[in-house]
């Protein structure tokens, strides 16, 4: 098993989830503020994985699969969260775009690596801005607790509409790379 500083940050993300769950669900007065914190936290241990991994070339298979699972797990879990308490289409419709899209791309960058040309399918600049708003608008969620100033409630819906557009511009532009290969490979 490869052991490296940036498959731990990977394996801290899942770890993370439970301790996000429970804080969100804390009988406390800083249950959000627990929570954003643990979501926070995983936030910058993404971001610091995939820089260590590539600046020291600790770059590993087990790390680019257990990467993109750790994000995708832990902001599955937070949209449940959020649109479990805050309940509506409002949010159900975006949250759904967003993990039915990370469930599409995954599988056809999996596909597309059984080709060989899992290259054609890679992390795009929108894609990384899509995470930025998604997880900014995460956090603002966690932070709004029903019945308190609308502040954070607001920016997260803000934030999580440009989210789920920038999920869908980037998820054509993942099957425009891979058109040619899924009209051809019938």
């Amino acid at each position: 098993m490869n052991v490296n500083v940036p498959n731990i940050l990977s394996f801290l993300r899942i770890i993370l989830i439970p301790a996000l769950v429970a804080g969100f669900y804390l009988p406390a007065e800083l249950s959000r503020i627990i929570a954003s914190s643990i979501f926070l936290l995983a936030c910058i241990t993404d971001i610091f994985d995939g820089y260590v991994a590539r600046t020291f070339n600790q770059t590993t298979k087990l790390g680019a699969f257990l990467d993109p699972v750790a994000d995708k797990l832990i902001v599955a879990v937070a949209l449940v969260l959020i649109v479990g308490e805050l309940q509506g289409a409002y949010l159900a419709i975006p949250a759904a775009v967003i993990v039915g899209r990370e469930i599409m791309v995954s599988a056809l960058r999996e596909w597309m690596a059984e080709l060989g040309k899992r290259t054609s399918v890679a992390v795009s600049f929108v894609g990384k801005i899509k995470t930025i708003a998604q997880m900014a608008s995460i956090v603002s969620f966690l932070l709004y607790k029903p019945g308190d100033v609308l502040t954070f409630f607001v920016l997260g819906l803000i934030l999580l509409y440009i989210a789920a557009l920038l999920t869908l511009w980037s998820m054509v532009m993942y099957i425009r790379a891979a058109w040619p290969d899924l009209k051809n490979n019938e």
